[in-house]
């Protein structure tokens, strides 16, 4: 009877915690229905504060706002998003200002130079923009920089230090499990395999490491050393002699404005919009200001006959339909299918934010590439990264554009085998026997080493591969395979490195892309159309909000050990198919 009730208990609370979801679903739906048009009110800022990952177009998500099965509560704002309200501020009478409020950019270099060039545009409006923090960043402070006036709180704190990169080598964990790691690779610089069977960088990637964060760094320091008039050089030994350790050492070098708590800031944007100082400030945060009528120089185009389609490729490439975090072969496919066989669309924006994947779906993509560019223009515009895969898929467009801190090229291939028969034999006790009808019938048995002829095998089906790829490229560069070869081989190179070789147009952003679009085609009114459509609330709920809770759990329980977990689970998915991946993440705090 005791263990009955236990049951009865555990059902209706389960019951019960079904029941709150689904009414927390109504409510949001219920909410997100009755959505009205934002009223922003005169003297008001345009109060900016990022603290969830900026992806590339803002999340379809009608319960934003609301916090349950671990998500946060903040509304999430895409780029796409991000520019067009910085740009609609500009010319809204109603907004004064910018108030750049504390923030951790969980972005990529790309992505915070987008923004960041938004902000420098809105200030020749002659408007503010007001920055504060309690802890700057090495990425916020590269945003903040560009502020009329930067503000820390008196107590924070203020980093300058450079930049690192770090790789996790697994191999001895690898040894100890008993588990050999069998590579087949083609290119020096491809070392997305090398944690697997090295326990340091090898020669050819460190020299690449320091090569691209070299001009990741210049181009930061760069960037600051203008918008705060400090000599480049002075910054750079600021950070290596680590002059900065108190507040009061970012306002004696001038890398603030002063040492302020945030009831003194708000007072300060008061006098700045002409608030009472009782009263409260007004304000409009940026997800919201998206759903504002503001009075834009934006032309009303909707009558407009002509259509850009801007087609989003963000994250890793996969076969299959993949997600809005994930470029899935036949989702993409489809979805510039659709766009070259619509006459109103008149060119396309490819905009690819990935650091590659499966080599075999980059092919495919790169095919209705090739297709589409023989009938409409279609112009690339590089994000954050757009390596490996990510170039593969771009290098047959009319014009690729990028910006300056881009991470791109990493233009090679590899496989990779595990072979565990010391893990199974030795440390399990497990063994393994059966018949076959043929050689190669069991190739690719992970419970035994490769033999000789079968490494051939596999060496032969990448080699075969690189050979695509660098074909593709050369082709859609102009160049001849023998120099793409040369710039090949694995390597990675900045937005900035990568004009000078010849793998990228130009350096600019998204709209420049869309501007080089339209020239291309050559139409001045036009309406703006993205694809693929964002999947429906419904469909990403039992998949993506979990998924996203779960994410959420494990970054708040590791911390910043959260990024070895990722290297480690990134390792794990691709021993499978050939790749055309970039070597590993790149991450600027």
């Amino acid at each position: 009877m005791k263990q009955f009730f236990k049951f009865v208990l555990a059902t209706i609370i389960g019951v019960v915690l079904i029941t709150v979801v689904l009414v927390l679903v109504v409510i949001g739906i219920i909410s997100a229905s009755g959505d009205k048009t934002i009223e922003v009110e005169p003297n008001s800022v345009l109060h900016i504060a990022f603290t969830n990952p900026i992806t590339e177009r803002t999340p379809n998500n009608p319960l934003a706002g609301l916090s349950f099965l671990g998500l946060d509560k903040d509304k999430s704002t895409g780029l796409n998003d991000i520019l067009a309200n910085i740009k609609k501020a500009k010319t809204d009478s109603n907004i004064k200002g910018v108030f750049l409020d504390e923030s951790y950019m969980v972005s990529g270099q790309a992505t915070t130079e987008e923004i960041r060039n938004a902000l420098i545009d809105f200030k020749k409006s002659g408007k503010f923009i007001v920055a504060y923090s309690e802890i700057y960043t090495q990425g916020f402070y590269y945003l903040a920089s560009v502020a009329d006036k930067v503000y820390m709180n008196p107590k924070g704190i203020f980093e300058l230090k450079g930049f690192n990169s770090q790789v996790t080598f697994l191999k001895g964990a690898l040894d100890k499990l008993g588990i050999e790691v069998q590579i087949i690779k083609v290119g020096t610089f491809k070392s997305a395999v090398e944690p697997l069977f090295l326990t340091k960088m090898s020669d050819a990637n460190r020299l690449q490491v320091t090569s691209y964060l070299g001009s990741l760094y210049d181009h930061f320091l760069t960037g600051i050393s203008k918008s705060r008039g400090i000599n480049k050089d002075s910054l750079f030994n600021y950070a290596n002699n680590g002059r900065v350790q108190l507040p009061e050492d970012a306002v004696k070098l001038k890398l603030i404005d002063g040492l302020k708590y945030k009831d003194e800031i708000l007072d300060d944007l008061k006098a700045r919009t002409g608030t009472i100082k009782k009263n409260d400030l007004n304000s409009v945060e940026l997800a919201d200001y998206t759903k504002s009528n503001a009075d834009s120089d934006t032309k009303d185009e909707s009558s407009s006959k002509n259509r850009i389609a801007v087609v989003y490729a963000s994250g890793e490439i996969s076969g299959g339909e993949g997600d809005d975090n994930t470029i899935g072969s036949e989702r993409i496919s489809k979805a510039l299918r659709k766009v070259r066989l619509d006459n109103k669309v008149k060119a396309v924006v490819l905009r690819v934010n990935s650091p590659g994947g499966s080599s075999l779906a980059s092919d495919v993509i790169w095919r209705e590439v090739m297709l589409t560019k023989k009938v409409k223009p279609i112009i690339v515009s590089m994000g954050d990264l757009a390596a490996s895969g990510g170039y593969y898929i771009s290098c047959a467009a009319d014009s690729i554009i990028a910006q300056p801190n881009t991470i791109t090229g990493s233009i090679g291939i590899f496989a990779i085998l595990p072979n565990m028969q010391k893990l199974f034999n030795d440390k399990l006790g497990v063994t393994f026997d059966g018949v076959k009808t043929g050689k190669y019938a069991d190739l690719g048995d992970i419970s035994r080493p490769l033999t000789p002829e079968e490494k051939l095998i596999l060496q032969n089906n990448v080699n075969h591969g690189y050979d695509d790829f660098t074909k593709a490229v050369a082709e859609g560069r102009h160049k001849t395979q023998a120099y793409i070869n040369s710039i090949g081989q694995g390597r990675v190179w900045t937005g900035e490195q990568a004009i000078k070789i010849g793998l990228v147009d130009r350096l600019g952003n998204i709209n420049d892309a869309i501007a080089s679009a339209a020239k291309k085609a050559n139409i001045k009114n036009y309406n703006l159309v993205a694809y693929p459509e964002q999947k429906s609330f419904f469909n990403q709920l039992s998949g993506d909000v979990t998924a996203e809770a779960r994410t959420r759990i494990l970054q708040s329980e590791l911390g910043n050990n959260y990024k070895v977990y990722e290297q480690i689970k990134g390792v794990t998915q691709i021993m499978r198919t050939p790749q055309a991946r970039m070597p590993y993440s790149i991450e600027i705090k």
